[in-house]
């Protein structure tokens, strides 16, 4: 439970946070329509238009920094991001408030609760759900002062504890609905990626042993192939020439370089060489430190998705990835060239869905596109 009290569904989901980013904007729009429908519907509690029209803009505001806080391209979304929004939002509520101050009738019938508590509900997939009862919490605490300030001049003349319940359970329930949604889908997403991984741990067990079998099979190719015969013959022979001595240097160096390559070889490289022979697209790895090897295993699947969709669909004629250390992280390039005529050549915003995938899971993401490459650039922490 201490590791879900800090995990968001665009953190644990990335695909689901970016598919969640429209909800917001339509919230947004939900609120600030609320907004103006219920500041139309008590025109005549309105004493200042200034603090009516302010209250309304404030709401917009809100509703504004919220979608724009939850694009994919602005990722993760932090709490300070939820906050902000939430202010604007009770900021909104107050200068309503100060619109009717004196000549409220009814309570029932201000968008203060309403609009905060659909502003927090749209924000679930992007905050804790500690976060999201926290501002409903502070939120509803602001709104029933207002209502206890106001109940003065309320017709009603209902008691104080009334007032707090009618004004402040709007907020808390939208908020605790909220807070239930990220709580359920955070704790249902890590008990997938855990069974996930679980599959995923025993099938690499199987791939480590298949490539130990590989290397262990290109040994005795080497050796049945070329060194055997050499020894076969350097056995018969009755002195041992100079040429002799150079072919065995090589074959000595030739059976070093394929032990050195199965030892060094990472999961990058076992990637680009599977890819490689099921798409039948030439790609190179440059990665002469074996940095690849250092990525995490939740920093890893942007970059295989990102390799596995560019060397499909014809979409890439050569794909070159590099990567390098940097200070504690590191640095992964992947260069494609564009398919020839005929080919389905990526587009821009294709490619940035997989950057915002990546941005989400906390991974620096650029790119650059020609006519004829694309270059992408991953940038990890360690």
């Amino acid at each position: 439970m201490s590791t879900a009290l800090r995990l968001t569904q665009q953190e644990v989901d990335p695909i689901g946070g970016v598919a969640a980013a429209p909800l917001v904007l339509i919230g947004s729009i939900l609120g600030a329509a609320t907004s103006i429908a219920l500041t139309a519907w008590h025109w005549d509690e309105v004493g200042s238009v200034l603090a009516a029209i302010a209250g309304i803009l404030l709401v917009a505001a809100a509703g504004a920094v919220a979608t724009v806080s939850a694009l994919p391209s602005r990722a993760p979304f932090t709490v300070e991001r939820l906050w902000f929004a939430v202010a604007l939002a009770v900021g909104g509520a107050i200068a309503e408030y100060v619109s009717t101050v004196g000549a409220d009738r009814y309570l029932y019938d201000n968008y203060g609760p309403l609009v905060v508590g659909i502003l927090i509900l749209s924000l679930a997939p992007f905050s804790t759900w500690v976060s999201l009862l926290a501002a409903g919490a502070v939120a509803a605490a602001v709104l029933a002062i207002l209502a206890v300030g106001s109940s003065g001049a309320s017709a009603l003349q209902a008691n104080a504890a009334a007032l707090v319940a009618v004004n402040s359970v709007a907020v808390l329930a939208l908020s605790a609905a909220g807070a239930a949604y990220s709580a359920t889908i955070v704790r249902e997403s890590l008990a997938w990626q855990r069974e996930a991984n679980a599959i995923a741990l025993e099938r690499d067990g199987g791939v480590r042993a298949g490539i130990v079998r590989s290397v262990q099979q290109g040994r005795v190719s080497v050796l049945s192939r070329e060194v055997l015969p050499f020894l076969a013959g350097v056995m018969n022979a009755e002195r041992i020439s100079v040429a002799d001595a150079d072919r065995a240097r090589e074959l000595a160096e030739m059976l070093r370089r394929a032990l050195k390559a199965g030892i060094e070889s990472t999961w990058l490289d076992d990637l680009a060489s599977s890819i490689a022979a099921a798409r039948r697209i030439p790609i190179t790895v440059d990665d002469p430190g074996a940095t690849a090897a250092r990525l995490r295993s939740d920093q890893r699947p942007p970059l295989t998705a990102l390799l596995s969709w560019l060397s499909s669909a014809e979409r890439s004629d050569a794909i070159r990835i590099r990567v390098a250390a940097e200070g504690s992280g590191s640095i992964v390039r992947v260069e494609a060239r564009v398919a020839a005529a005929g080919g389905s050549a990526p587009a821009r915003r294709e490619v940035e869905r997989f950057l915002a995938v990546a941005r989400a899971v906390g991974v620096r993401a650029d790119l650059e596109m020609a006519r004829e490459n694309i270059r992408v650039e991953f940038r990890y922490d360690a």
